[in-house]
């Protein structure tokens, strides 16, 4: 408001000042040249004057530019309405956030990009599985890019090559060469029987990588001297890297005959670029990790009495223990689940958000994942060390489903394109391997009358695997369902807010929609009850959901979800809808696509938060945005007349929809 009345004062000031001008100007046409001349020294005069008095002198602090005024300045209109539980103090505590300009960034070369745009052998059917490439392109170039975008690119580049190559040998050749590696099924299982572990160690391959609940058990014992062992499970072998990343290293140490030393378990990760990572050692020190991981402790602190108590417990005197170790080394000892010479069982499962180990039926560690080291990526199991191994079974494993075998796949196709604007898009994020979970939710949700008649569209968006056999297999699923949309990108999960634009694209300029919404593919989507919502709410400025009002960034650089100041230099987030399932209408989507391609939104790593701080400033642009807040959205499991619920398993997702046709009622199967 000082703003604009000093801008009024000054138009006055000009006014009255024009109007001394042209008086002095029609005196000066005087035909006395004496008289001119009086003239002209008064209104030099005059000018002088109120040059010097007329105009009050700003101060520095108050120089605003339009960029500055118009994002710092809260639209008079902005609520909260509808079910939201977003408080609005929180709200306009945002709206006063100071955004500072920053450079916009250009473009920049990026390798393999262009090998990724290399698609003039496909046919007009095959390109429908990358609609969304070139609308991506130049974000993908951006110098403001997302740390492992260079990385996810290039990867994908050489996936890319070896996927078309592939593809186009099948269409030279005939017959089908049954024999070849890219023709043989991805198995549910593979194992390894009776060996004894050299120095070079047991290598067992994974076709088509890990999944979660995907699961390694070994059967072995310990040798009785130099008791170390190792199991590693490591990446795919690239020609540019001289050794595969270790995706996994787990080293159990046993003291054997040295009575001072202590068992331990250290997990850690290796790359190339950054050679070996933090270790996690087990039993925990000081600078152990305290996250819990899938909601289990890192190391079980589980007191266990060892053989020591238990002679003690029976008369024998504590003297008796030999005096070069402790008690609470004794007590480790007899603690930890490994021991020289006896056998055991152990389990590494795979996780939500990490890997566990279970050993002779009891929890012992669990190690988060790390950045680019997720679990699809992994191609080979290697164990060595000192060790007597009885077998290797790797179970659970990603499996394709033929689809010139499925008797119900005309069924299960995505209907064809017919309307010019759909209600909703909904955008499943998946990753390649993950085939038996897109199969269960085509015979599931996606059976909704809403979906297969059109009115409601369904489409995974899936970035390329480093493992050729999976990318073909995609390929083929996709060519067989006609629901899949490719990323040109490796499927990193720091990369996955680039699929929450791929979405918004797709559901602005591809397939048209009222509405779009984001989920993933271990979630559970009451379709019917989403339309019913929808209808009632507003067709702009929408975001739907679980919103989170009071969010701090995790400042903890041991976290997954780990953000610095440079990523976001406040204490608190903006509203934002939890990532398992959220929908915005068409006008926000649209801002984000224009904002993206044209450089003026920021890449955030945390694409459900990315979401919020992109709304934010949509917001900021005057409009108004509606946050309709639902808790029917469980972004943690299931209840009772859910709306969505997450962290659903393949045959709970099958379980969920045989509950709703059969007793027509949204209840959890567990």
């Amino acid at each position: 408001m000082t703003h604009f009345i000093n801008f009024v004062m000054k138009v006055k000031q000009f006014l009255y000042l024009q109007k001394h001008l042209y008086l002095c100007q029609g005196l000066m046409k005087m035909k006395k040249w004496y008289g001119g001349l009086l003239i002209m020294a008064l209104c030099v005069m005059l000018f002088l004057l109120y040059s010097l008095n007329g105009i009050p002198p700003q101060k520095q602090s108050t120089k605003q530019s339009a960029y500055s005024f118009f994002n710092n300045n809260s639209p008079p209109n902005d609520s909260i309405k509808g079910s939201s539980n977003v408080e609005a103090a929180s709200f306009n505590a945002e709206l006063k956030r100071i955004a500072k300009p920053t450079k916009r960034p250009h473009l920049v070369h990026v390798a393999g990009l262009d090998d990724l745009y290399d698609t003039k052998n496909l046919s007009e059917g095959e390109m429908n599985v990358v609609l969304a490439w070139t609308h991506l392109r130049s974000l993908l170039s951006r110098s403001d890019a997302l740390p492992e975008m260079a990385q996810g690119v290039k990867e994908a580049s050489v996936a890319w090559k070896e996927l078309l190559a592939t593809v186009e040998n099948d269409k030279a050749s005939k017959i089908s060469k049954i024999d070849s590696p890219e023709n043989q099924n991805c198995p549910f299982s593979v194992t390894t029987l009776g060996k004894t572990v050299e120095d070079s160690g047991i290598t067992l391959n994974l076709p088509c990588g890990l999944i979660i609940d995907s699961s390694i058990t070994l059967i072995g014992i310990p040798n009785e001297q130099n008791s170390s062992f190792q199991i590693d499970l490591t990446g795919q072998e690239l020609e540019e890297e001289p050794h595969p990343p270790i995706i996994l290293h787990y080293n159990v140490s046993l003291p054997g005959e040295n009575m001072t030393e202590e068992p331990y378990i250290v997990q850690n990760t290796w790359t190339n670029d950054f050679g070996w990572g933090k270790e996690e050692r087990c039993p925990a020190r000081g600078s152990a990790n305290i996250h819990n991981v899938d909601e289990l402790v890192p190391c079980n602190v589980q007191a266990v009495r060892n053989n020591y108590e238990e002679n003690v417990n029976v008369g024998q005197p504590t003297s008796d223990i030999p005096s070069n170790i402790s008690s609470e080394s004794a007590h480790r000892t007899g603690n930890f689940p490994f021991s020289e010479g006896n056998p055991f069982t152990a389990t590494l499962w795979v996780g939500s958000e990490g890997f566990h180990m279970t050993v002779n039926g009891r929890h012992e560690t669990s190690f988060a994942y790390r950045e680019k080291l997720e679990p699809w990526l992994v191609s080979t199991i290697k164990v060595a060390g000192s060790l007597s191994l009885f077998s290797v079974l790797a179970k659970g494993l990603p499996v394709t489903e033929g689809n010139d075998l499925a008797v119900d796949v005309e069924n299960l196709k995505a209907p064809s394109i017919l309307r010019k604007r759909h209600f909703l898009l909904i955008g499943v994020f998946s990753t390649g391997n993950n085939f038996e979970r897109r199969m269960a939710l085509r015979r599931s949700w996606m059976q909704y009358e809403a979906v297969r008649s059109g009115e409601v569209v369904v489409r995974f968006f899936i970035g390329l695997h480093k493992n050729n056999r999976v990318n073909l297999e995609l390929w083929r699923e996709a060519q067989a369902y006609g629901d899949i949309q490719l990323m040109p990108f490796v499927d990193y999960y720091s990369l996955i807010s680039l699929k929450t634009i791929a979405i918004c694209i797709v559901g602005t300029k591809i397939i048209p929609s009222k509405y779009i919404m984001k989920t993933d593919d271990d979630a559970f989507v009451r379709v019917d009850e989403m339309l019913s919502s929808l209808r009632g709410k507003s067709p702009d400025g929408l975001l739907y959901g679980l919103i989170s009002s009071k969010s701090s960034p995790d400042r903890d650089k041991d976290s997954k979800w780990y953000i610095s100041d440079n990523e976001w230099p406040y204490d608190t987030y903006p509203p934002w809808a939890h990532g398992p399932g959220y929908v915005i209408s068409r006008d926000i989507a649209k801002f984000v696509v224009f904002g993206h391609q044209e450089r003026k939104l920021q890449f955030f790593k945390l694409e459900d938060v990315a979401m919020g701080i992109w709304i934010e400033q949509f917001r900021n642009s005057g409009k108004e945005v509606h946050y309709e807040n639902d808790e029917r959205f469980y972004n943690a499991g299931c209840d009772s007349n859910y709306i969505l619920a997450h962290y659903q398993s393949p045959r709970m997702v099958l379980c969920l929809w045989e509950k709703l046709q059969k007793e027509h009622k949204p209840e959890c199967c567990e």
